[in-house]
């Protein structure tokens, strides 16, 4: 198991020294937003200069759950009102991010279920948005899981990484009973790196993921028996 998760190739999520531009995708619910926010917090932890975009014009409780981390973490958040285009949102974050100079840019999108082709195919168009606008940037697509969600989330992982050509993962939610066990599948059929798990609501409730601790956690007491 622990070869298994260590052997997917994957690009560094958040290269020192080096501008990026994260595209975050997921299902409603998977807890994708909240994501955002601690990996921007650590980001800006770090020294990085962070700028969000609020491309889940979907939905107004998701933009204004953006502003809101952004207020909290006093970062600034490019979002335009509900209803609005989310390429003409991603267009504009990073105009803005070469503007400002920021280093790390973080772009929220709507939540999609896999099984929605209009709805992937407009992912797409937003994918293809930002790789036109970031130049200079190193460009990521991540994941954002629902550790509860079972095997579904091999479809979902699937579907998003034919759609938009996923980089990595962050398997959320492994707080309470879920033990994220579709981490297997996800990283030894689809060769999708884990990069981050999620264990609460705080901001500050995440870390890198560690192939040996998550395995010790699925099978508690197995390499020391």
């Amino acid at each position: 198991m622990i070869e298994t998760l260590s052997r997917p190739a994957g690009p560094d999520p958040f290269p020192d020294g080096r501008p990026v531009a994260a595209l975050v995708v997921g299902v409603n619910g998977s807890g994708k937003t909240t994501s955002i926010a601690k990996l921007a917090a650590a980001g800006d932890r770090e020294g990085r200069t962070v700028l969000l975009g609020a491309a889940d014009t979907f939905r107004a409780g998701a933009i204004e759950q953006l502003r809101t981390w952004g207020d909290r973490l006093n970062l600034p958040v490019v979002y335009q009102k509900a209803g609005s285009d989310p390429g003409a949102v991603a267009f504009d974050t990073m105009g803005a991010a070469r503007a400002r100079g920021a280093d790390l840019v973080m772009i929220d999108t709507a939540g999609r279920l896999h099984t929605r082709h209009n709805l992937m195919e407009e992912l797409k168009k937003v994918r293809t948005i930002v790789e036109r606008q970031a130049a200079g940037y190193e460009q990521r697509v991540l994941l954002v899981i629902d550790g509860v969600s079972g095997q579904n989330a091999v479809a979902q992982a699937r579907a998003f990484t034919e759609a938009v050509r996923c980089d990595g993962v962050m398997i959320t939610k492994l707080d309470g009973s879920a033990r994220g066990g579709m981490a297997l599948a996800i990283a030894g059929d689809l060769g999708l790196p884990i990069w981050f798990i999620g264990t609460g609501e705080s901001v500050n409730d995440f870390s890198e993921f560690d192939p040996e601790g998550f395995t010790d956690a699925l099978l508690p007491g197995v390499r020391t028996a």
